[in-house]
């Protein structure tokens, strides 16, 4: 569900300096950036669809470096601009950044610095978040990044306000998504939000998607650690509480296992992985309790307490608040989706007695944890875990998500404001 941010204060608005043009979009193109999130822009402002009733943007793709660009595959890639060509423009967008443990270049921070003085949009897909955290145009504001990323985000950037939840998040002139494909969803956002419903859904219709996705990032979480807990002496207490989410125990238990006050471990904890304690449990649980639904034939009653829940009630609150489906309808739908004959399992991959047919041997677990010092970043990953009919299943049954998230500050949230709706899976200033 969208989430709309505090309104910008009455007459703020915005505007491009002189020498802007709101048709004119920049991309920004870093070397080892992954060709797939890089292309989405080119694709979805690069192309004339006039004739299909989409109007027409003016691109310039610009080099965030010196060239060649490497690519994935090894692809080398020269843009036709350089970082000049992005004083022209009246929304830069950056694709992704190369890795997110190491800066971006000044100069190109400089250039969208100048951008969004001048009253330009600035956009970041997936890792393109860290470029803009970086260069401090998310200082105080909710964005968003790929949920694998987003307690490194939060780490890092302490003064964002990082929602790994939802699909995007418009805050104005800023606004950022979540990993790869969502970087669809944001870019339809953007058509939509200059030239409306019907210019969306015809772009929609070329790139065969669905103009609007319902629901957020939840669907996608896995249990993985955090890179870079594992070396922080909380890993050991997150890691229990994986391996432990069949009992009941709270926030305060917790603590008590790091021997620390509430508040100090409230603190440390939001820190590590950009979440608040007790929302990160309830999320634990119910991926837990979307992993029995699908690989056991438990009752709900059954999974609520195999995944800690006090009552079957607290159960199917939270699973339709994060998902939006009741837990009986998301089994029924991720089962419709499943090819006939597999075998219902449990998470360590065996079947279950009683379920049925022989499935398929040796499937793994699904998002079994990953202890401290084990690595769970990639450069640039596809979305990993969640099988199709997971997808399938969730897309099927879920509808928009009812989650609260941070607010931020007032500054800057009134450029481009005009048209702006509020949409599943994401977050918008009014």
């Amino acid at each position: 569900m969208s989430h709309d941010s505090t309104a910008a204060p009455e007459g703020a608005v915005r505007k491009l300096s002189g020498r802007r043009r709101k048709e004119i979009v920049a991309v920004l193109l870093f070397s080892g950036g992954p060709i797939f999130e890089s292309s989405i822009p080119l694709s979805v402002f690069g192309i004339d669809r006039q004739d299909a009733g989409v109007p027409r943007y003016r691109l310039l793709v610009c080099a965030g470096e010196e060239g060649p660009l490497r690519t994935t595959g090894g692809l080398e890639l020269t843009a036709p601009h350089g970082l000049e060509a992005i004083s022209r423009a009246g929304t830069v967008v950056v694709p992704a950044w190369r890795s997110i443990t190491s800066p971006p270049p000044e100069e190109a921070l400089d250039a969208l610095r100048r951008a969004h003085e001048e009253g330009a949009r600035i956009v970041g897909l997936c890792t393109g978040a860290f470029v803009l955290a970086a260069a401090g145009l998310l200082d105080g504001r909710p964005a968003t990044t790929h949920w694998m990323y987003a307690p490194t985000l939060a780490k890092r950037y302490p003064s964002v306000h990082v929602d790994p939840r939802e699909l995007f998040v418009d805050d104005g002139d800023v606004l950022t998504s979540a990993g790869t494909a969502a970087g669809i969803d944001l870019c339809l956002h953007i058509v939509r939000t200059d030239h409306g419903n019907e210019a969306a859904g015809a772009l929609a219709r070329r790139l065969v998607v669905p103009p609007r996705r319902s629901g957020g990032q939840e669907r996608y979480l896995d249990r993985s650690l955090p890179e870079e807990i594992g070396a922080d002496p909380l890993a050991e207490v997150v890691a229990w509480a994986l391996e432990h989410l069949h009992e009941q125990f709270d926030v305060e238990t917790l603590a008590a296992r790091a021997y620390m006050s509430r508040r100090t471990f409230d603190r440390r904890f939001r820190s590590l992985t950009g979440s608040a304690p007790l929302q990160w449990l309830i999320t634990q649980r119910v991926l837990q309790a979307q992993r029995l639904l699908e690989t056991s034939d438990y009752s709900v009653d059954e999974v609520a307490g195999r995944c800690g829940f006090r009552s079957p009630v607290a159960l199917r609150g939270h699973f339709r608040r994060q998902l939006g489906s009741s837990p009986a309808a998301y089994r029924a739908a991720y089962r419709a989706r499943r090819p006939q004959g597999e075998r219902p399992q449990d998470t360590d991959g065996s079947a279950l007695p009683g379920s049925g047919p022989a499935g398929t041997p040796g499937q793994p677990g699904l998002g079994q944890p990953l202890h401290a010092g084990q690595p769970s970043l990639a450069p640039h990953p596809e979305s990993p875990v969640p099988l199709q009919s997971r997808r399938a299943a969730a897309a099927s049954a879920v509808g928009p998500s009812s989650l609260s998230a941070p607010a931020a500050s007032d500054h800057g949230r009134e450029a481009y404001a005009g048209s702006r709706a509020s949409l599943p899976g994401q977050r918008s200033a009014p």
